[in-house]
């Protein structure tokens, strides 16, 4: 019989998405103007207009240096194929590691617990306790209850929430938007493409953009954590991430688009697709249509259909390459990753035998 977890909100991510092109659409066609200066041969060099930021003057020809000392290379549409490849082996090599760091992680809460059980429950009951009272503050007191209040999954998204503000914080410097375009926005066709696969998926230019995100996340971390723990939840949603860049990446070297992509919505989509596969009869809602309602399994087929149409069609309003592979991405997982988890019986052995040798070694 499926399990009916209730009538949960949530935002179509796809109606969201459009502060994705229609804002970085506008940054990086600047990127893309050329100067009436001479360029390199070697080099695409181009002026960046950018607000707040003073030219220097200077009688030579040379690639424009902008206040603070900072050059910005063109995306080249040319190295695109180089990069699909560098991104396709990147996103292997994470994915390979997330999954032995998460396994790790589960071993070293487990260990934890066993070794020392007094001290896990002390820190559970922190606040219960009165003989710790007097040596914090107040402020921590609160946040220690808070924090204990939380469910598993509220303590893996408050984390990624923060962090996800802190990059929007950034955004709105004026000194750093040069850096954010290189690191925090994803193109094949810029100069840097292995870390932007993942920084990208933190990056939010816009609040209202941020807030649909973070709140369908919210929405959906509870039950998709309580059912894989924080360890594979944590694990899901990075490798979703990263995996969504890979596919919008692939697609734009297929279409030849050089426009990047930014936030959460490919790793987002992952933790759709995996609910909607493992709660299919869960009644789902859009926050803006009250009293309109839909089974997840319904709402993630709906997705799925808008997002190929786009990708037929060639949409450029939204990044629909990324929202349909983590959608499918979360879709394998909840068929296969059952399997996969079992697996890491061997990682854990392998772990406890370093620790050993490690412990060993010390203690001659």
């Amino acid at each position: 019989m499926r399990e009916d977890l209730g009538s949960i909100p949530v935002v179509v991510l796809n109606y969201f998405e459009a502060i994705r092109m229609s804002v970085f659409s506008r940054l990086w066609s600047n990127a893309l103007q050329i100067g009436s200066t001479s360029l390199r041969s070697s080099a695409s060099y181009f002026r960046v207009p950018v607000r707040n930021f003073r030219k220097v003057k200077s009688t030579k020809e040379s690639p424009v240096i902008i206040t603070p000392q900072v050059e910005f290379e063109t995306p080249n549409i040319e190295r695109m194929g180089r990069s699909l490849l560098r991104c396709t082996l990147f996103s292997a090599g994470f994915c390979t590691v997330t999954y032995t760091g998460v396994v790790i992680w589960e071993y070293e809460r487990a260990r934890n617990k066993l070794q020392d059980p007094l001290r896990h429950f002390a820190m559970l009951n922190w606040n219960a306790m009165d003989g710790w009272k007097n040596k914090q503050g107040e402020f921590r007191q609160s946040f220690n209850k808070w924090w204990n209040s939380l469910s598993d999954g509220h303590r893996v998204f408050w984390p990624i929430c923060f962090i996800n503000a802190a990059v929007y914080a950034l955004w709105q410097v004026p000194t750093f938007k040069l850096t954010m375009l290189r690191y925090f926005a994803f193109s094949p066709a810029g100069l840097s493409v292995c870390l932007p696969m993942v920084l990208s998926t933190f990056s939010h230019y816009n609040l209202f953009h941020l807030g649909a995100n973070m709140y369908v996340m919210h929405s959906f971390s509870t039950p998709v954590c309580g059912k894989l723990g924080m360890e594979q939840f944590l694990g899901l949603y990075l490798c979703c991430g990263v995996l969504s860049s890979l596919a919008g990446a692939a697609f734009k070297v297929l279409i030849k688009s050089s426009s990047p992509s930014i936030g959460a919505s490919g790793a987002i989509m992952g933790m759709l697709g995996y609910f909607c596969t493992k709660y299919p009869e869960s009644r789902l809602g859009i926050i803006f249509i009250p009293n309109f309602n839909f089974s997840a399994e319904q709402g993630l087929f709906g997705l799925m259909c808008l997002d190929t149409t786009g990708l037929i069609l060639r949409w450029r309003l939204f990044d629909h390459a990324a929202h349909l592979s983590g959608a499918l991405s979360g879709l394998a997982y909840a068929k296969y990753g059952d399997h996969l988890w079992k697996e890491r019986k061997y990682v854990s052995k392998k772990w406890h035998e370093i620790r050993e040798t490690v412990s060993t070694t010390k203690s001659r």
